[in-house]
């Protein structure tokens, strides 16, 4: 028999971070064998939280459980002010990481990129773990050769602290590997309020909404000629994406270097 993979899990009192801490402690091939938190005082997650089968410490030092626990993957679900150095230390470690929090920008991400190749290690920048959203993101790109002209709306629950969403951002991006540069729409168009239109990445507007009882829902709005085309995803629950993070978990530990996007693994 195989020995199971050791996995850390960072930002482990967070909502996702729970939801990831069940699942890998549920998975067969997967050890838990830490976990990190900014909030972490040292009591056992059993004592804090309702997953009473969990008797791992919640501690607040990376290094310190790095070096204590010597695992070969992190799965990072922290925030966008601290998901950068807990990467740059993983990734030092030659510790292999999952991050599904968005927020990082290009000049951290070619960073942390550099640092895995010289480390030789993997690193997997996730913006969405569903695999529905995957394909929505495959579809809209699909959709952007027929539309070109498009607009992302999506909507994520009130404490999501970035904002558009990296699916967003993505899907804006795989769109317009589609359809090419093209010249602005309508040259006349003015905001009389700021940012009504939204934000604007290369051309594709995106809209960003935050409401209670939302989780993570996104919609992507062609229009053409007497035509619309919608494609949607809606996460209903967390643990939607939890198939999505132990795929790449176990698919990463195997891989050196960076890859962005759930799809490129599929």
């Amino acid at each position: 028999m195989a020995e199971r993979i050791r996995v850390i899990v960072t930002g482990a009192l967070g909502k996702m971070g729970l939801e990831t801490v069940k699942a890998i402690a549920s998975d067969e091939d997967l050890q838990l064998v830490g976990l990190v938190d900014i909030r972490g005082r040292g009591e056992k997650l059993s004592q804090i939280s309702e997953l009473k089968d969990v008797d791992i410490k919640v501690e607040n030092d990376l290094d310190r459980v790095l070096a204590s626990t010597k695992p070969q993957a992190m799965v990072d679900f922290t925030n966008p002010q601290a998901v950068f150095n807990n990467a740059r230390t993983a990734l030092k470690n030659r510790v292999t990481c999952v991050v599904g929090t968005t927020g990082l920008n290009e000049v951290e991400l070619r960073q942390l990129e550099k640092l895995a190749v010289e480390n030789q290690t993997g690193l997997a920048i996730i913006p969405n773990f569903a695999i529905g959203a995957v394909l929505m993101m495959k579809f809209a790109q699909e959709a952007a050769q027929y539309f070109p002209d498009v607009e992302i709306i999506e909507l994520h629950h009130d404490q999501k602290m970035d904002a558009p969403s990296g699916t967003a951002i993505k899907t804006a991006e795989l769109i317009n590997q589609s359809r090419g540069s093209r010249a602005p729409h309508n040259i006349r168009e003015f905001e009389k309020i700021a940012g009504c239109r939204g934000g604007n990445v290369g051309q594709v507007r995106i809209h960003s909404i935050r409401l209670p009882g939302l989780i993570a829902h996104q919609e992507v709005i062609f229009g053409g000629l007497g035509q619309t085309l919608k494609i949607r995803h809606d996460s209903l629950d967390r643990v939607g994406f939890m198939p999505g993070v132990l795929m790449v978990v176990k698919k990463m530990v195997e891989r050196k270097g960076l890859v962005y996007g759930m799809e490129n693994l599929l």
